[in-house]
């Protein structure tokens, strides 16, 4: 590469590239989200608390991470910390190029808290969680996919209400 040009997102590797725009986010823009998706959590937690047949919350919870149950304080704080992790995982996913423009408006912020919605509820709730509940024998283990009708809506449904706060969060800080 000559002195004259200027190095692509291609030349310098996309985890340099990444890594450059993580650092470039403002830190009230992390601290929104993560804050957000505490918040967003609770509504979230009470839906599983209280919506779910099972002991999600109770039991489920601390028994993925080998705590005896149930232990409604450590499930709490476990789905607490899960929503802080997500909202953080939120904002680095809002730096790829097609997310970012709409991440940083309220309009876009609502639908990426639908797509966040859809997307968690696929991932963690159909696929992850039956896998991982089946691995540490939980007694109320779903079947793997678990596509039960109408709790899978209702899933949706509590994680769109889970991502509003999170993403409309970064939304407020960072829009244009």
């Amino acid at each position: 590469m000559s002195s004259t040009t200027k190095p692509t997102d291609f030349d310098r590797g996309y985890a340099q590239v990444l890594a450059t725009r993580l650092r470039r986010i403002p830190t009230l823009a992390w601290v929104a989200a993560a804050v957000g998706g505490f918040i967003g959590s609770v509504p979230l937690g009470l839906m599983m608390q209280y919506g779910n047949p099972e002991p999600l919350i109770a039991l489920a919870l601390p028994m993925m991470y080998g705590f005896s149950g149930p232990d409604l304080l450590a499930g709490w704080a476990i789905h607490q910390f899960h929503g802080v992790a997500l909202a953080v995982m939120y904002v680095a996913a809002a730096q790829w190029q097609p997310v970012t423009g709409h991440a940083k408006t309220l309009r876009g912020a609502v639908a990426l808290a639908v797509v966040v919605g859809v997307v968690s509820t696929a991932l963690f709730s159909v696929l992850l969680m039956p896998l991982w509940l089946g691995a540490i024998g939980y007694p109320f283990t779903p079947t793997v996919p678990d596509l039960a009708m109408p709790e899978k809506l209702w899933s949706v449904f509590g994680h769109v209400i889970y991502a509003l706060p999170a993403t409309l969060g970064y939304a407020l800080v960072t829009r244009r």
